[in-house]
């Protein structure tokens, strides 16, 4: 299999209110994107679409802390200026996904109220603007318990399933999985980043030549472990 990860430009600085779906689908049409490929969006141009904005009171560093707490429904972890949060996604994150980065200063940028729902809708666009519906991943940068390094992980996905569920298949040697699941939508967000970076002003990839798993698919559902399954909390 041959993958292929085309940055998408040509969007620019996005406001509440713009057509991010349209945007993106008129950036996408000299690519010929077909249903087969993947569109990785990141989340902070989907959050300012839909005004997912907040003015900060306190413009200093720690101008953010309030809202940080506002959106948590958790707060897991603090060290020094560090939160661990739980969002109402059921995300567990620094700082319950407020972001400062990317955005005037004095704002502060908020998870989408539903990616999941946020990313059918661009899918949606994209289908009839051209005609074609590729999957859809949302992404989002995340750190990792146990390991150093941020990566971008799925937060919505729409026209997949994001887990490839392997278990009662058997490996090469014919040995029976039992508990492989295969995270298709974090590994795609993580591939879609190499081209995309973080101070690129591109937000937008295109993917071709993986097969993702079928189904509808909702990160919220299939991914976030629900409490009974996490060993940590």
């Amino acid at each position: 299999m041959t993958l292929r990860i085309d940055p998408v430009s040509g969007i620019g600085d996005i406001e509440p209110g713009d057509d991010l779906a349209g945007l993106l689908a008129e950036a996408l049409r000299p690519f010929g994107p077909a249903n087969e490929d993947v569109v990785v969006v990141t989340h902070k141009v989907v959050s300012k679409a839909e005004g997912a904005i907040v003015e900060l009171e306190d413009v200093g560093p720690d101008g953010h802390r309030q809202v940080v707490e506002d959106q948590a429904v958790r707060v897991l972890r603090r060290r020094d200026q560090l939160v661990i949060a739980e969002t109402e996604h059921g995300f567990v994150c620094a700082n319950a996904g407020v972001d400062r980065s990317n955005t005037r200063p004095g704002t502060a940028v908020l998870l989408p109220e539903d990616p999941d729902r946020s990313a059918r809708r661009i899918r949606d666009r994209i289908g009839a603007a051209l005609g074609v519906k590729p999957a859809v991943v949302i992404s989002d940068t995340f750190g990792r318990p146990w390991r150093r390094g941020l990566v971008d992980v799925a937060i919505g996905v729409a026209g997949m399933a994001p887990i490839d569920d392997l278990r009662g298949t058997t490996d090469t040697v014919g040995n029976v999985l039992d508990v492989t699941e295969v995270n298709i939508a974090d590994e795609l967000a993580a591939a879609a980043d190499l081209v995309m970076g973080k101070a690129t002003g591109i937000c937008a990839a295109l993917i071709r030549g993986v097969r993702v798993p079928p189904g509808p698919g909702s990160v919220t559902t299939d991914v976030v472990r629900p409490p009974h399954e996490d060993l940590f909390r």
